[in-house]
Order: C-alpha cells, then structure tokens, then sequence
C-alpha cells in the first residue's frame, strides 16, 4: 500500500488553504466548493498529503491546546532559519527549535490558526 493523505476536519478552509498555498508551497489539486467543502493539497514532489474538510456536526480539533507532539505536520526545509523567520513573519507562531546530535535542526512552529508545523532540516534525509 502507498500512503494517499492524511484528512483534518476544520474551520476556516478559504484562509488556511491560501496560507499553505502562499508560505509552504502547498498546491491545490482538488477542491470541493461546497459543504463539507474538502480539499486536497500536494507537496512539492506532487504526492497528495492533506484533505483539510468542515463538517460542523463533528468535532473540530483546537490545536492551540494540544502539545505539539500530539499532532503536528513536518516539512522538509533546505534551511530552517531562514524558513522560520519567514514563516513567523507570516504570522506562524514560535514553539521549540531543536539541533540533533547529528546535526539536524529541528524547528516546531503553530500556523496561525494554531495547528503545529514542524520544519526538518535533517543530516540524512529520509
């Protein structure tokens, strides 16, 4: 089996899509327009990876009060510094950063909707 997507259930879809869009480089590759309005978004290597959705009638996650770890999407990034700085500057805001024994830099961040976003500047990709 191959891995398709991962699906959030929130509010709010119009402004966290055109954010991903705008300052992760998320690409939309199909979008419902109407309730429960899903949404699908692509990676830079084309691979789907996220269905954002909202259905009222069920439970809407509130990141802000959950740890990090509980949930969190990660990013590759080719410089977390520089990443980080552009993303709070787009209203992302700070959590942790984390340099590994090997070397790789980890840096956790909210969007700005609070849901955690994790940049990964690893030694040795995956």
């Amino acid at each position: 089996m191959v891995f398709e997507h991962i699906a959030l259930n929130v509010k709010n879809i119009k402004d966290i899509k055109d954010w991903y869009v705008a300052n992760v480089g998320l690409k939309v590759v199909s979008e419902q327009t109407e309730a429960p309005f899903m949404t699908f978004f692509a990676d830079s290597s084309g691979r789907v990876i996220l269905e954002l959705y909202y259905r009222s009638d069920e439970e809407i996650t509130d990141f802000k009060t959950k740890h990090p770890l509980t949930f969190h999407m990660a990013f590759v990034s080719q410089n977390a510094v520089t990443d980080k700085i552009r993303l709070l500057d787009k209203g992302a805001s700070f959590v942790e950063e984390i340099t590994k024994e090997d070397g790789s830099h980890l840096v956790m961040l909210r969007d700005p909707w609070g849901m955690p976003l994790q940049l990964c500047q690893r030694t040795k990709p995956f």
